[in-house]
């Protein structure tokens, strides 16, 4: 166990030297577990970030959904910049969870969990709970609008397959990325639904789903690995990238 007492502990995500972020939403702050062990805050408050990824120019990406956004951080300042506010003119139910492909673009998933720290009376926004593609230029689009709650979210390092999880149907489905951010072959992969989710070198996809199951590309379970908590998210940190850390409720 890396650290303990957090509310509820999430997001983690990796930097190019290893470096683990994940936030702690319930208390409005991200911290960092660096490659020497120790573990800090890095940002708080932090716009109730919950799901981060980092893109090729070292910005910490946060779907921010105190106010329903989609931001950008700087890492040596902590300042945000806002990328998404709103899809049509509304805005968006809380961005959850969000994969980079190596063009720049980004899918994140845009389900409703109501939040206690929203306003009184707040209600679900978008009629959809979708997912979502930013395009480098900017442009925002939805890409899927036939789940229940999708939640977790990764792409192959190719940036050519997406896998995204839908939680309450209890599904993981695969699919084939197209050169405008669209998605197309929808695909049965797994019988399990998963808050986050990551995948290795060799193609292997870990779902969180009251344990960290463990998929080859071809959809069969090899693996099961269990912890004291429920896992919600996992990633692969450390100079080497061989150490798959798991933020579980109250620990990492």
């Amino acid at each position: 166990k890396l650290g303990e007492g957090f509310s509820f502990t999430e997001g983690p995500a990796v930097d190019a030297e290893g470096n683990v972020f994940f936030t702690d939403q319930p208390n409005d702050r991200i911290l960092k577990w660096s490659v020497d062990g120790k573990l800090t805050t890095f940002l708080q408050p932090c716009g109730r970030s919950n799901g981060l990824y980092f893109d090729k120019q070292g910005n910490l990406i946060a779907c921010a959904d105190d106010n329903n956004q989609l931001w950008s951080i700087d890492l040596k300042t902590g300042k945000e910049t806002i990328l998404v506010k709103d899809y049509q003119g509304k805005l968006l139910n809380g961005p959850n969870d969000l994969w980079i492909s190596p063009n720049g673009g980004v899918w994140f998933t845009d389900p409703y969990y109501h939040r206690p720290w929203w306003p009184e009376g707040h209600k679900e926004i978008q009629k959809v709970r979708g997912v979502y593609y930013l395009a480098p230029d900017g442009e925002i689009k939805r890409v899927i609008d036939d789940f229940k709650t999708p939640n977790g979210i990764i792409g192959t390092p190719d940036g050519k397959t997406l896998y995204v999880a839908d939680i309450q149907d209890n599904k993981t489905w695969r699919y084939d990325i197209q050169p405008d951010g669209t998605l197309e072959n929808k695909t049965f992969f797994a019988p399990n639904g998963s808050d986050g989710m990551t995948i290795d070198s060799e193609g292997n996809v870990y779902l969180t789903s009251g344990k960290v199951l463990v998929y080859n590309p071809k959809g069969k379970l090899i693996e099961e690995i269990e912890f004291p908590e429920q896992p919600a998210n996992v990633c692969f940190g450390g100079k080497k990238r061989n150490i798959l850390f798991v933020t579980a409720r109250k620990g990492v």
